[in-house]
């Protein structure tokens, strides 16, 4: 669980709108599926309209990382980038509230012997996952076949933060702050499989430039870190909601061999391989909306 202290009370009016909040996600999570994806199409929807700053960032991502694109199918790819987020909440919504089990004929699983194979070697496992919309519905989905931590971000808020790990300490087996690099090692040393998502920008300090989209993004060392700190097999790990909207499909890749190699750029490059592999698949789906490339080489200007 979170290390996160909490206040005794939650009962201050300052925690009122969190609440509302939180109990407005346990009623979505019970809406019909249909209203359901329809309710976040409209969040996402206000969203682009309104948010202008987030719009600005998303653009500038779409600009630099599909510059074949035309500037109309930009600015379609754009709309769609924030009406799949604002079903994302919905679905993370329903991840968390709802048992993950009455979800089960909505998934399809590829590649399960892939993980299989890897959690048999015995050193524990690194799932390599990406900040899809579908995230923590598909770690929902991902519990039905196997059981995993996953390493996030606590949040600022105290209450909020108590019931998001309480939600994904419910789907996976141990919640892990990501500032917790003994947590991660010693659950991965013990056997268990831990789910990871490198994909954002945490500044230079911690950080080597490795291609993504044609850009020099700034990519965490960390991936390659563990698994050198762990011998554990490192496992790319694909969810993306299917066009039907109604299912979903989680696809897992084969271990990366000879990982790591001990060229830190090499293996940055490698990870980012996978991640765009997996956006361009659905690119709607990611999350844009984040200032992935607000760390620069030397000499570079900002791009936000």
């Amino acid at each position: 669980m979170s290390k996160t202290s909490y206040p005794r009370s939650f009962a201050h009016p300052r925690y009122w709108p969190t609440w509302l909040a939180i109990g407005a996600m346990h009623i979505v999570a019970w809406f019909p599926w249909r209203f359901k994806l329809w309710v976040g199409k409209i969040i996402g929807l206000l969203a682009w309209r309104f948010i202008k700053r987030r719009r600005h960032i998303t653009e500038t991502n779409i600009a630099l990382c599909f510059p074949e694109k035309s500037a109309n199918e930009q600015r379609r790819l754009v709309k769609e980038i924030f009406i799949a987020n604002g079903m994302g909440l919905v679905e993370t919504a329903t991840g968390w509230c709802r048992n993950a089990e009455s979800l089960r004929h909505r998934v399809a699983y590829h590649g399960q012997e892939n993980l299989a194979r890897a959690q048999a070697q015995g050193k524990g496992v690194l799932i390599v996952g990406v900040h899809f919309s579908t995230l923590d519905i598909g770690g929902a989905l991902h519990s039905l076949f196997f059981s995993a931590d996953a390493v996030y971000r606590p949040h600022n808020n105290p209450l909020f933060e108590r019931f998001m790990t309480r939600a994904r300490s419910r789907v996976f087996g141990q919640a892990i702050d990501r500032h917790d690099l003994r947590g991660m090692v010693r659950r991965i040393k013990s056997g268990r499989t831990v789910w990871y998502s490198p994909d954002q920008d945490y500044g230079r300090d911690v950080s080597v430039f490795a291609p993504l989209f044609g850009q020099q993004a700034a990519t965490i060392r960390l991936t390659a870190k563990i698994a050198r700190l762990t011998g554990a097999p490192v496992v790319p790990l694909m969810y993306h909601r299917n066009p039907d909207n109604q299912t979903y499909t989680i696809t897992c890749l084969p271990a990366l061999d000879n990982f790591p190699s001990g060229d830190e750029v090499a293996d940055a490059t490698r990870v980012n391989e996978f991640i765009e592999q997996a956006i361009r698949k659905h690119p709607e789906q990611y999350l844009w909306l984040h200032r992935r490339f607000k760390t620069r080489p030397e000499g570079e200007a900002g791009v936000y």
